[in-house]
């Protein structure tokens, strides 16, 4: 049981590992999208991915891990977690106070990644509006308004203006 607890904290630790690499990661991350570099953020994307990828792993590691202590424990079958597992160690003060202190880190992590990952959204959000106005702005340019003439019927007859902008002539 105690290689089994060890190696639970062990694969928590690295999970806050990782979830402290994408908090790292986001700085650069929110400086390529600021200065539309996108050939940083399709490599820094690519290590997101990867650092994801750990993360399943590891998570379903704690998961297996916790079955067999399960397992140990008596409770074979039933759907427990860390949570479950400080409950049940009173009896293990040691233990239970490091799978207090990892799963507090882990959290606090996991809501840091959470809360970045809200910004970059935002900031995500705010580009594309920034790319639909400069399209929008360049299509304008290229449409000239209606001048005010008429027609003998009283309907404009649809001249456009001239496409350089300013007139030059004086």
């Amino acid at each position: 049981m105690a290689s089994l607890m060890d190696e639970l904290l062990l694969t928590m630790d690295g999970e806050r590992e990782q979830y402290e690499k994408l908090i790292s990661l986001n700085g650069e991350k929110k400086d390529s999208i600021i200065h539309k570099k996108l050939d940083v953020l399709e490599a820094i994307t690519a290590q997101e991915q990867a650092i994801a990828d750990s993360l399943l792993e590891l998570e379903k590691r704690r998961g297996d891990l916790l079955r067999s202590i399960a397992a140990v424990m008596g409770h074979d079958g039933e759907q427990i977690t860390v949570s479950w597992m400080i409950d049940n160690l009173s009896n293990q003060p040691v233990e239970r106070e490091q799978l207090i202190t990892a799963r507090g880190k882990l959290i606090e992590a996991a809501d840091s990644v959470q809360v970045l990952n809200f910004q970059t959204q935002n900031l995500l959000k705010q580009a594309l509006e920034m790319v639909e106005f400069d399209i929008t702005l360049l299509k304008s340019i290229k449409q000239a308004p209606q001048t005010s003439n008429y027609g003998r019927d009283a309907v404009t007859t649809g001249d456009l203006l001239g496409r350089s902008g300013f007139d030059a002539k004086q």
